[in-house]
């Protein structure tokens, strides 16, 4: 069925009629469109399972700051969702600490609660860490003291973990949208886990916002351990699961895998002045991206922590 056709199928299910694409939208595609004088955003694309984890997510924070599900149909797959206005997303305030104050009440608005669906847990989500392991092993291009550590960090905060809540999943800059005279989330990926993870997309984007890329990791973590009461141990041990995560994703996908590590590394200096001289003695190990995006021992990389 051609895109034509599946637009076509859509508006005569939801009854509305499509106006145009809205622009980076992503993987699926995602139209502007009208349903009886109100301005609504159609998503289509995405697959059966996908379509209902996020709706799924978006009921559960249904009046919590989260965009309101319309209409949907798995069977398409697509689904009918209310257009946030003026929609202008996070990533348009430049001011990182006004961002991070912004992102900080938004967070705090979804006010994590044990999840009641059927969510994928952070395990499930991370699971190509573990692929990595049994199909790569210390063969593999990535250093392998990384992935070692990222899964006994993974092992330790999921077993630590004592009150799972529901997780929006993928909550950054794009992510959040001027909403009347507020922001609203879109897009829940709908995970179950820690909540400390829940910042770690933010804490990824825009790295160099108003310093380098260390003074900005470190002041945004001291703002939300201030605001949140969040563990900023926690996080930068989520943050180095993050970084090898995405490093593992990239080479699935056949892209460079490089900044995944180089944001696993940005996480270890944090970690650095609390850790004991065997978890030094490991970071060194990783080594820093140098010239020729190749990995060497680097002592100097990890001197310094948040």
């Amino acid at each position: 069925m051609s895109w034509q056709e599946i637009i076509g199928r859509c508006e005569v299910r939801f009854r509305i009629r499509v106006t145009g694409p809205v622009p980076g939208a992503g993987a699926s595609r995602v139209f502007f469109a009208t349903r009886v004088r109100q301005d609504v955003v159609l998503k289509v694309g995405l697959d059966e399972t996908a379509v209902i984890r996020e709706v799924n997510a978006l009921e559960e924070l249904s009046g919590r700051g989260a965009i309101r599900v319309v209409d949907c149909d798995p069977s398409i797959p697509a689904v009918l969702l209310e257009r946030a206005a003026p929609g202008q997303p996070l990533a348009s305030v430049t001011d990182d600490g006004r961002a991070t104050e912004i992102f900080c009440s938004v967070l705090d608005r979804l006010d994590p609660r044990p999840a009641t669906g059927t969510h994928e847990s952070i395990e499930q989500h991370v699971s190509a860490i573990t692929r990595y392991q049994e199909t790569r092993g210390p063969s593999g291009p990535l250093p392998f003291p990384w992935v070692a550590r990222a899964l006994e960090f993974l092992r330790g905060l999921v077993a630590s973990t004592d009150r799972p809540v529901l997780l929006h999943g993928d909550l950054h800059h794009g992510n959040i949208v001027r909403h009347g005279n507020g922001w609203a989330v879109i897009d829940p990926k709908g995970l179950r886990g820690d909540r400390h993870f829940e910042v770690i997309q933010y804490l990824l984007n825009y790295p160099r916002r108003g310093g380098d890329v260390d003074l900005v990791l470190r002041r945004r973590m001291a703002m939300l351990t201030e605001r949140l009461a969040l563990d900023a141990e926690r996080m930068a041990r989520w943050g180095v699961v993050k970084g090898v995560l995405d490093a593992c994703w990239a080479l699935e996908d056949g892209t460079d895998w490089h900044s995944g590590l180089e944001a696993a590394e940005r996480f270890a200096r944090c970690l650095v002045a609390s850790e004991s001289q065997a978890a030094r003695e490991w970071m060194k190990e990783g080594t820093s991206a140098v010239s020729g995006r190749s990995w060497r021992r680097n002592d100097a990389t990890f001197h310094g922590g948040c």
